[in-house]
């Protein structure tokens, strides 16, 4: 599990791969942007034993942001944000009662442990948000924000 270079770094992770569809919108955005990311798929439910390993070998990978997805109890967003520091933006999954289970889920996380969400299925966006963390710290995708906001979109 390497990345693929030296570049700016997000983690995508979803438990199953039937989410996959939903979730291919974050890395449309991320590749947008030109940000480096890795998906995984790995259940806090199934496996969470390798998803505490996945967590720790990303943040020595040197990954900034964590994008992760979740439908029906939507544990999985909380599960991360709860063994790292890392922003952790959540995606609901519309798999049942419209999507608003998961999406409470995700956005109900106690304190201190923070999730940032974003609306149901919309994974675009949380790529979207991941860039606009990241472009706190890299000149060139606040750059690229800043031109598909005032002349892309």
């Amino acid at each position: 599990m390497e990345f693929r270079g030296d570049e700016v770094k997000v983690a995508i992770i979803y438990g199953s791969k039937s989410d996959e569809e939903v979730m291919n919108g974050a890395s449309e955005a991320l590749d947008k942007f030109s940000i480096e990311y890795e998906v995984f798929v790995i259940s806090a439910h199934r496996n969470p034993k390798l998803l505490l390993e996945t967590i720790e070998r990303v943040e020595k990978l040197g990954c900034e942001c964590i994008i992760s997805g979740a439908g029906l109890s939507a544990h999985l967003p909380g599960f991360i944000a709860s063994n790292t520091i890392l922003p952790v933006i959540g995606v609901p999954i519309n798999v049942e009662l419209n999507g608003f289970d998961s999406l409470l889920s995700i956005v109900q996380m106690p304190k201190p442990i923070p999730v940032a969400t974003v609306g149901i299925n919309n994974s675009y966006n949380a790529g979207i948000l991941a860039a606009q963390i990241l472009s706190l710290k890299y000149k060139s995708i606040k750059e690229s924000l800043i031109k598909y906001r005032t002349v892309e979109s």
